[in-house]
């Protein structure tokens, strides 16, 4: 008898089962059953945000360029585990060279935001010029934490695409992952719990986009939530992230790459450095 594989939430570093004890089954065209997969509930997604929060402070306070050599290790070790994704993608509709494909994008996005970890701030932030006796500069810092819901129709690439530009800023993540296609999901959260990424700063949900979305908008230590259109719930969701000044980004394709997605989920921060005069010249202290 085939046993099917349950799989588990990922949060704070480890994989519970959802607090519910809910789960569905997760079928394929045919009708067969290829797993049961954790129905998560709103008490997982607070879990999930203490998690990230306690996360955000260590993460943050990384160095760019040790962040970007956590997000090459993420690749390295998707491209070891590369035959699991294909086959999961297989199972769930894609074909093999599709699902090559998918998994060889994703690992090329990764070693992608992982260039930019230590680039992206020498880019966007800049010396403004000012008329008084100081030098005034802008810089990024991350935002916080961050909600998600990955992209629909896929189930590794949107899910890559989202996540990795988020964490590469510095910021902490909780991911809804795809309803109908979940399995990469989990099997992705494996690998980031085998690379070097400190517990809590990635947390993957599976389970009902219609419950899960409304509660990361409305959660108020959430600091911004991240989409591509969900239809129905595109305005609920905005006016719930209003009311509590929450950022909300929809993305319309899941696969666009770009230093606007670091840039995005970044605030700026402005400081003024006072200039003194000595004997005539100008320095700065």
């Amino acid at each position: 008898m085939e046993i099917l594989k349950t799989y588990k939430i990922y949060i704070g570093g480890a994989f519970p089962r959802t607090e519910s004890g809910r789960y569905y089954p997760l079928v394929d065209a045919a009708g067969n059953t290829l797993a049961n997969v954790c129905l998560s509930s709103r008490k997982d997604v607070r879990n999930a945000v203490v998690a990230a929060r306690k996360a955000f402070g260590s993460w943050s306070e990384k160095t760019a360029f040790n962040r970007g050599q956590i997000l090459y290790r993420i690749a390295e070790m998707l491209e070891g585990r590369k035959a699991q994704f294909i086959e999961e993608l297989i199972k769930q509709g894609s074909s093999k060279a599709n699902a090559a494909r998918e998994v060889q994008e994703s690992i090329d996005c990764l070693v992608y935001y992982a260039g930019w970890a230590d680039k992206y701030q020498q880019i966007a932030s800049s010396v403004n010029p000012v008329s008084s006796s100081h030098f005034n500069f802008s810089a990024l810092e991350p935002m916080g934490v961050i909600g998600i819901i990955a992209p629909q129709q896929t189930s590794l690439i949107g899910l890559v695409n989202f996540i990795a530009p988020v964490i590469c800023g510095g910021n902490t993540v909780i991911v809804a992952a795809s309803e109908a296609l979940p399995l990469c999901a989990v099997t992705f959260a494996e690998v980031i719990h085998s690379s070097d990424v400190p517990g809590g700063v990635v947390n993957i949900l599976t389970g009902k986009v219609a419950e899960l979305a409304p509660a990361l908008a409305a959660h108020m230590d959430v600091n911004a939530l991240v989409t591509e259109s969900l239809g129905e719930l595109d305005k609920p969701l905005a006016l719930a992230c209003v009311e509590n000044l929450k950022r909300h980004i929809t993305y319309k394709n899941s696969t666009d790459q770009g230093l606007q997605r670091i840039t995005d989920l970044q605030e700026v921060k402005t400081t003024w450095h006072p200039i003194e005069s000595i004997g005539g010249a100008s320095s700065s202290y």
